[in-house]
């Protein structure tokens, strides 16, 4: 008697599947209306972790689009999205409780089950003129259902490549694993059909044509208007609303005298005159923040902090540091025990998950940002920089191989290779704090000096063109 296959049962569910699809195709294909003027921003991930697409929402219904801003809702996204009286929210269930079979069963079965959730939940909206997809995360199977679903509206499909989702597959996996090769096929194949392709760097841009033939333009991320240096009174109410939670930012000396309430590691307000002032002998604040995830090593970063504090206890002149990492990932955890194993003194570290409007603010008061963040394909950047760029705050940036289209070594901040070398770095930048003469204070006027361009003024001069191809 022949074998029943490994997957008993699967193929006549998905034949089952692919003919409700068809039929719900068809269905919908019969009541088209006119899709002008409405646009589907597509995310197969975290909403609230996905500024670019909000961004994008943003800019679409600052010029009257209406739009469906299509993924999970883990994290509230941005206020802004949310007051938009343009932008309505279209929830995709996560998957859960897929615990059957090997891996590779598993993986298969989530797939299918994301075609058909993702595919009914584009046809239940209004019909779009575009559909514009975030292609990553995860390209499969988005890209496929995308495409499908612009074909029965009629719609034309935008996508936005932000990295190669076979590229971030092959951290776990290795180049080489059979699912990492059908990715990169998939990507290839199903990136030729979409009408209009925008990537976020230009050597992106090139690989994409000379691998994929894929021809797309360069959106660089860029800040957003509310991500500006903090003024010292925001900062204090920020830094006393976190003192509630985290230890750091709690004053060092409590001083027994009026007013002494008010006061955070960092700022105090004066009794008299209600002035808020920078606390004397105050800790550097060091910033970063991370989805916690395979591309980016937070243990060099905690080598470097060793190290900076065998400075302090050689003698160095050095401020105390307080050290924010912030961010959610399957890796916090594990971190976290990292951290809790250092023996440091003159370093506090913490790692909050901040409010969508705490971020910036954070960013605005801080002295340092460090970037941890490698690239999985050497072709996308890390836009917690472009954030930090636009509160002008320096920062030191592992290298990657296309990280100089973003930070200038030397001019708005430092790039380094390893611990070692981020460790001397954070020593020569903060010999002088709280100076206003360092290296730190001559990255900071760089950054005020360069007047980068916002992303409202980018998008208007990128992406509304190609959205007036077609109305």
């Amino acid at each position: 008697m022949a074998a029943a296959g490994p997957w008993p049962g699967l193929w006549p569910a998905l034949g089952a599947a692919v003919a409700a699809l068809l039929l719900l195709l068809l269905w919908r294909r019969r009541r088209r209306a006119g899709g002008a003027g409405r646009v589907c921003v597509a995310v197969l991930g975290d909403l609230g972790r996905s500024p670019r697409m909000q961004y994008h929402a943003l800019a679409l219904a600052r010029h009257g689009r209406q739009v469906a801003l299509l993924g999970y809702l883990r994290d509230r996204p941005h206020r802004d999205v949310l007051r938009s009286e343009n932008i309505r929210l279209v929830p995709v269930a996560e998957l859960s409780g897929l615990r059957v079979g090997p891996k590779l069963l598993q993986y298969v079965l989530k797939v299918l089950v994301q075609s058909v959730q993702l595919l009914y939940t584009l046809l239940r909206i209004d019909q779009p003129s575009y559909i514009l997809l975030q292609q990553n995360p995860p390209g499969l199977p988005s890209i496929a259902v995308a495409w499908v679903a612009g074909l029965c509206w009629g719609s034309k499909l935008v996508i936005d490549w932000h990295n190669y989702g076979y590229s971030i597959m092959s951290l776990s996996h290795g180049r080489s694993h059979p699912l990492v090769l059908i990715a990169k096929w998939y990507e290839k194949l199903f990136g030729r059909l979409s009408d209009y392709n925008l990537c976020v760097t230009d050597a992106m841009k090139k690989d994409l044509w000379v691998n994929f033939k894929i021809k797309a333009v360069t959106l660089y991320d860029r800040p957003a208007s509310y991500f500006k240096e903090t003024p010292l009174d925001l900062q204090h109410n920020l830094f006393m609303k976190l003192a509630k939670d985290y230890k750091p930012f709690r004053a060092r000396y409590v001083q027994y005298r009026a007013g002494s309430a008010d006061r955070s590691a960092f700022t105090h307000r004066d009794g008299s005159t209600g002035s808020v002032l920078r606390a004397r002998g105050r800790p550097a604040l060091l910033i970063s923040s991370t989805s916690w995830t395979e591309d980016e090593d937070f243990s060099v970063l905690l080598r470097a902090l060793e190290d900076y504090e065998r400075f302090i206890e050689e003698g160095a002149e050095l401020p105390a540091l307080v050290c924010v990492i912030t961010g959610k990932g399957p890796l916090k955890d594990y971190y976290n025990g990292l951290i809790q194993k250092l023996h440091l003194k003159h370093i506090q570290i913490c790692t909050p998950w901040l409010e969508a409007e705490d971020y910036p603010l954070l960013l605005g008061s801080a002295d340092l940002g460090v970037c941890l963040h490698k690239s999985s394909s050497g072709l996308d950047l890390p836009m917690k920089v472009v954030d930090m760029f636009g509160c002008c705050l320096p920062v030191c940036a592992i290298h990657f191989e296309c990280l100089h289209e973003l930070v200038k070594h030397n001019e708005n901040g430092l790039i380094f290779r390893d611990s070692q070398e981020l460790a001397k770095q954070l020593k020569m930048l903060f010999l002088d704090f709280p100076s206003l003469e360092g290296k730190l204070h001559h990255f900071r006027e760089n950054l005020r000096e360069s007047r980068q361009l916002r992303w409202d003024q980018s998008w208007d001069q990128t992406v509304l063109p190609l959205l007036a191809n077609r109305e």
